[in-house]
């Protein structure tokens, strides 16, 4: 059965809006178990998940990236909460890096039909005007990878459509990519700390 880009956007918000759901189940369980009020159980639960745990995290925030049902600030933060803010960040810098670059190409190879699965013509059409200069978006997407609210995965998506070099997108993204994430981490860090300690009391 052919799946239209309208029903797919309507399948990814329907995916995200299940995802959402999960993760509040799963929020509900992990704190039954107390990995949220007290660090002891925390390690004690990720103890056995050295290598699993990292590996899925990093799957999970590629998927997010290039199928976006999950909300980004809920896997940076998911990152941090059980990670810690150093490895956190690494684990949430190496899987957005590699899901914004798998976007880049997906874009270049199977162009506009292909982002119009995941976004709106509208919302599409809003960004291409600034694609009429390549040395200009080149600029504008450098400093909206840089901030922390732009809509990077769509930015990278439309940055495949054009004739942006590949290296200069691996090095905007290399470069600016980790400072919007630590500065989400740092952030969810002190308030998921501040949060568990609330909680706690």
């Amino acid at each position: 059965m052919h799946l239209s880009p309208k029903n797919s956007r309507k399948l990814i918000s329907l995916l995200t809006i299940g995802s959402i759901i999960i993760i509040l189940l799963l929020v509900v369980y992990w704190y039954r178990l107390g990995i949220f009020t007290n660090e002891t159980k925390m390690r004690a639960y990720l103890a056995d998940k050295k290598i699993i745990g990292p590996l899925l995290f990093l799957l999970i925030q590629v998927v997010q990236v290039v199928i976006p049902v999950i909300p980004g600030g809920v896997s940076l933060l998911a990152g941090v909460v059980f990670f810690g803010p150093l490895m956190g960040f690494v684990y949430n810098y190496v899987g957005v890096c590699i899901g914004s670059i798998i976007n880049f190409f997906l874009a270049r190879y199977y162009g506009k039909p292909f982002i119009l699965y995941v976004v709106s013509e509208e919302t599409l059409d809003k960004y291409m005007q600034w694609t009429k200069n390549q040395k200009k978006f080149n600029w504008f997407f450098a400093v909206c990878i840089l901030a922390p609210v732009a809509p990077d995965d769509v930015l990278c998506l439309i940055a495949g459509l054009t004739e942006m070099k590949v290296s200069t997108y691996l090095w905007i993204i290399f470069l600016a990519k980790p400072w919007t994430i630590a500065v989400y981490s740092l952030g969810l860090a002190y308030g998921s700390h501040w949060l568990m300690h609330l909680i706690g009391q």
